[in-house]
């Protein structure tokens, strides 16, 4: 399907990679099409692409004239820094308030955040990510502007790809503290959105469980607070809130073009614009089947996590 959809955008590639300049010479035009494959029927096309794509060869990039893996491997752990950071600062204040939240019920506190939750998820991502860069970035200078790190700053060894474990790995705390800087502006603008979502989530998963029984026995029995809530309820509010935070971790991570363009992040975001606005169709296709993966480890990963938080839906 992705391969097919890709070949059906309408433009050339031979156009749009080699310049109107080049794209006048038919010479050129026949030569670019031979190379990549090109000139051949789309049946033909597909064969070669899935036969090399079955010994792990996503083709070559028609842009960067480097395999489409080569490129997948330097962007993708960009893109997985920001969405993991983004994640859990979500998840903590979304959790947290949701709870909240959902312990007073109609008071002014619930009030207060369910307005603030819904704030996050109006707000459209583009936009924040602007207004932060003019207030934190220009005018209070609290953070960086771009980037992953500043410019006279060189990257960690490279371990896992991702700056602030490699950077802690190799002992360079000035450069941790450099790529968190870069790092937490265009996470926060990401987990807005996500904090919003997750805090509604919880509060009404958290209502529904409430009461129940169980919860009243806990508390009868005189248990603290923090154990009911942590032992008896989150656990059992769980899977629609896993569900909610697995799908919302498979957006951000394949979902941040806005935001990586804005900020300048090197990721899979800015690298599948780049694609897109080339028409490089291998790296367009290698893009969708990242996408794809991403989504089923992670609806395999939460349908794991159902079974070790709640005993009840085990398959034996």
């Amino acid at each position: 399907m992705a391969f097919v959809l890709t070949h059906l955008v309408p433009g050339d590639p031979a156009v749009a990679n080699l310049g109107d300049r080049a794209s006048s010479d038919p010479v050129a035009v026949r030569l670019y099409r031979e190379h990549f494959g090109l000139d051949k029927p789309l049946p033909v096309q597909y064969v070669v692409y899935l036969g090399n794509l079955l010994h792990g060869d996503l083709g070559e990039s028609e842009q960067s004239r480097r395999a489409v893996s080569t490129d997948l491997a330097e962007y993708i752990p960009a893109t997985a820094e920001l969405a993991i950071t983004s994640m859990v600062l979500a998840s903590l204040l979304g959790l947290t308030l949701g709870v909240i939240a959902a312990l007073n019920r109609n008071k002014a506190t619930d009030q207060i955040i369910r307005v603030v939750s819904l704030a996050g998820m109006s707000t459209p991502q583009f936009w924040l990510a602007l207004v932060a860069l003019y207030v934190f970035f220009y005018k209070l200078s609290w953070a960086p502007g771009s980037g992953r790190l500043d410019a006279v700053v060189l990257p960690p060894p490279h371990l896992t790809g991702l700056f602030t474990i490699d950077s802690l790995a190799a002992g360079q705390y000035d450069v941790f503290v450099n790529s968190l800087q870069h790092l937490i502006l265009p996470a926060c603008v990401l987990a807005a959105f996500n904090m919003g979502l997750f805090t509604r989530f919880t509060r009404s998963a958290v209502l529904e469980v409430l009461e129940n029984d169980y919860v009243r026995t806990a508390r009868a029995k005189g248990l603290p607070e923090l154990t009911v809530v942590f032992r008896h309820i989150l656990r059992a509010a769980s899977p629609p809130i896993l569900t909610v935070v697995g799908l919302a971790f498979g957006n951000v991570m394949t979902g941040t073009v806005l935001v990586e363009n804005i900020f300048s992040w090197p990721g899979i975001g800015q690298y599948s614009y780049r694609s897109a606005t080339a028409l490089d169709l291998p790296a367009i296709v290698g893009v969708m089947l990242f996408v794809a993966i991403v989504y089923i480890l992670i609806n395999m990963f939460v349908d794991i996590l159902y079974g070790v938080l709640d005993p009840r839906i085990r398959v034996a």
